[in-house]
């Protein structure tokens, strides 16, 4: 049989051998019509009421400045001052802090309708130069806007725009200068936009998501364009090594077993009586390789891995113009050192831009691979290399310029760039390596130009 006014069911357990019987509680038409969606709609209220609380508590952290905190308090304390004590200097301090309090809520009074839009006048600057920013500030709405701070970020830095009181539909044009003294990328924005009373004590905040970016190249010079004769060019300079096939006849000999017949010398065959093959001069393709050190202790200061990127960007830019097969490599840092592992990085070099914007992250790194581990592994990735450009500090000693040096093929031209910002340019030729000193930029073109590569 059913009841319906129960809650349950009957339940029978078993214990010990004994048989207890629990009855089913009733519950009356109150409970179930008023007293339980009472108990719910409460549960439900006290969740939005501390969903609410805590934005609103939110809210006060975000909007209210210290000194407006500071007005707060001095509001409570000359109150209770006042009431308890009977201080009429307490009523007149917490008379001013009310009032101040009172008179920044109408500035944040009303929605922030801007239309903000921010352009740069060069994405790509040399270092040394700077970039014209415009933000024009437009008023959406028919409404009165209040003035209002854009804060931009720059950089590490932050740059503060004023943007003052605005009609319906009104405009204004605030111009920048962001200054780009060194190598980087400086990431300009998210701006933030902030209203508030004169005086500052409350405020609000609101982030306009445009972000953009100035890559700041380093300074490079043109070389000059004979330098590239010295190595391979692309079209297939020959070598002293002689080989079987190729396209520069070196000379005829005998023929030998397994020489292929496409080579014999029919003419000299015919006047010798013996088999005659042609043999041929290897030709290669140009393929270029600077190599840039990167480890902290090489440099004595910044300026002087500066002009150290300055250099072997200039190198691997010209060889990129030339039509060159380049590779820019600079050492890397191994997550996990087991035994000899070292890690190169290499950097784009399809086209000058790419190139020099991948200039732009360099960095110094105090962690990084020593030289002659970064040019053993450059020699065994990329083997047949023309030229090697090793660019260092004046920190490395000759000894260990010579290990690096050592690491590319002994048919390769290796030239090692010293960079010691105010050192006299010098130039030391060994039999298997040249060693070069600059100053300054100008010396690479100048120290090229009396044949660093001959």
């Amino acid at each position: 049989m059913t009841d319906h006014g129960s809650s349950g069911l009957n339940a029978t357990t078993t214990r010990l051998g004994d048989t207890v019987i629990q009855r089913p509680r009733r519950v009356s038409l109150l409970q179930q019509d008023v007293i339980e969606p009472t108990r719910y709609a409460a549960k439900v209220a006290g969740h939005w009421l501390r969903k609410a609380g805590r934005a609103t508590f939110g809210w006060f952290i975000d909007t209210v400045t210290p000194a407006g905190w500071m007005l707060t308090v001095l509001l409570l304390l000359g109150a209770a001052a006042g009431a308890i004590f009977g201080l009429v200097e307490g009523w007149v301090i917490a008379s001013v802090a009310g009032a101040l309090l009172l008179f920044s809520i109408p500035f944040l009074l009303g929605r922030v309708s801007f239309d903000i839009g921010f352009s740069l006048s060069h994405d790509r600057v040399v270092a040394g130069s700077e970039v014209d920013a415009t933000i024009t500030v437009t008023n959406r709405s028919r409404r009165i806007s209040l003035p209002v701070v854009l804060d931009v970020p720059v950089g590490p830095g932050l740059v503060e725009a004023y943007v003052p009181l605005l009609l319906g539909r009104a405009r204004h044009v605030e111009e920048l200068r962001i200054a780009a003294p060194r190598r980087s990328i400086i990431q300009v924005g998210p701006m933030q936009i902030t209203r508030g009373d004169p005086i500052g004590i409350l405020r609000r905040e609101l982030d306009w998501p445009q972000v953009e970016q100035v890559y700041v190249h380093p300074v490079t010079i043109r070389l000059p364009p004979t330098s590239a004769g010295f190595v391979k060019d692309v079209e297939g300079q020959p070598t002293k090594h002689i080989v079987d096939s190729d396209l520069a006849f070196h000379a005829i000999r005998e023929y030998h077993p397994g020489d292929s017949r496409r080579h014999v010398h029919w003419k000299s065959t015919a006047k010798t009586g013996q088999l005659m093959v042609r043999q041929f001069e290897e030709t290669r393709r140009a393929r270029i390789a600077v190599v840039l050190d990167v480890q902290a202790d090489e440099y004595d200061t910044d300026d002087e891995f500066e002009l150290g990127v300055s250099a072997a960007a200039s190198l691997a830019l010209q060889s990129v113009r030339d039509g060159r097969e380049v590779l820019m490599v600079t050492s890397g840092r191994s997550e996990v050192k087991r035994g000899q592992e070292v890690a190169i990085t290499t950097l784009p070099t399809r086209n000058p831009k790419g190139l020099l914007d991948a200039t732009c992250a360099i960095e110094i790194d105090a962690a990084a691979e020593p030289l002659e581990a970064v040019t053993r592994l450059t020699a065994q990735t990329f083997p047949g290399l023309s030229i090697a450009f090793l660019v260092t500090g004046s920190k490395v000693t000759m000894q260990r310029l010579q290990r690096a040096a050592f690491a590319f093929p002994a048919n390769a031209t290796t030239v090692v760039i010293r960079v010691e910002p105010g050192a006299e340019p010098l130039l030391r030729a060994t039999r298997d390596f040249t060693v070069i000193t600059i100053g300054v930029l100008d010396d690479l073109k100048h120290l090229i130009m009396r044949g660093a590569l001959k």
